[in-house]
């Protein structure tokens, strides 16, 4: 699949945390002509520079009734997938399924209406649907899910610990974790990355595709077992392809 010459955008999670960085990064590049933002809330106008709002399409969508939403309206050449939560603020493992894996599956699904799309989807380092915890396994499923959509083209990203957020509560844990994977990334670029680097990234592999990554990109291919694969980029490829321009 060669790269778009020009190129839509629909992001599905630009009010999470890398969400916000990487619909900045697609406003902020001439490479993307148009980009739509489609959830359960929608960014602020107010955060939105004055001379990219005119590229900007907002609407507000509810999961649950996905045939009202409108994903399914035009043919978005980019679909890039930040959404997701985790079981504390679902509630419950039901929920955190309904949100993490259903609502991201069912909404690409929507927004495929040709074979010429490419689906970027934003999952965990561990990511694995035979792993024995929740979190990790719920990823693997959900990355599957979206591989077998039938998309041209399939990215999925398994970033470290995600550096810079500002997340409004204390979270003691995360902290320290992030203390130490900061410590540590002075050796290795494989254990953390910062959420405005992750959003250049996943712009910018929107833009090249599978098949035109740098070999820094360090992509690997995953085969599944009914033949469908999909590219899978960690951490310290994320941070290379950052460095290149948008």
């Amino acid at each position: 699949m060669e790269p778009f010459d020009s190129t839509t955008a629909l992001i599905l999670g630009a009010t999470g945390q890398t969400g916000g960085q990487l619909l900045q990064s697609l406003l902020s590049s001439s490479f993307y002509s148009r980009v739509g933002e489609y959830g359960r809330r929608t960014t602020a106008l107010e955060k939105i520079p004055a001379n990219f709002q005119e590229k900007l399409e907002q609407h507000t969508i509810d999961f649950e009734k996905l045939d009202a939403s409108g994903l399914n309206a035009k043919p978005w050449d980019v679909v890039f997938i930040t959404l997701g939560t985790t079981r504390k603020n679902a509630g419950s493992a039901e929920k955190f399924v309904k949100i993490d894996r259903e609502y991201v599956i069912n909404a690409a699904k929507e927004a495929k209406v040709s074979d010429n799309q490419r689906l970027v989807y934003l999952s965990s380092a561990g990511a694995n649907s035979s792993a024995p915890f929740l979190y990790p396994q719920s990823k693997g499923l959900t990355e599957e899910g979206l591989a077998r959509l039938g998309y041209k083209d399939t990215i999925v990203f398994r970033p470290g610990f995600l550096a810079g957020t500002d997340r409004g509560e204390s979270r003691v844990a995360e902290s320290i974790f992030g203390t130490i994977t900061g410590f540590l990334s002075h050796f290795s670029n494989s254990l953390e990355i910062n959420i405005g680097t992750l959003g250049k990234a996943l712009a910018v592999a929107g833009k090249l595709g599978s098949d035109n990554l740098p070999p820094a990109a360090g992509a690997t291919k995953v085969t599944l077992k009914d033949g469908t694969s999909y590219t899978v980029i960690g951490n310290a490829g994320a941070i290379e392809l950052a460095k290149l321009d948008l």
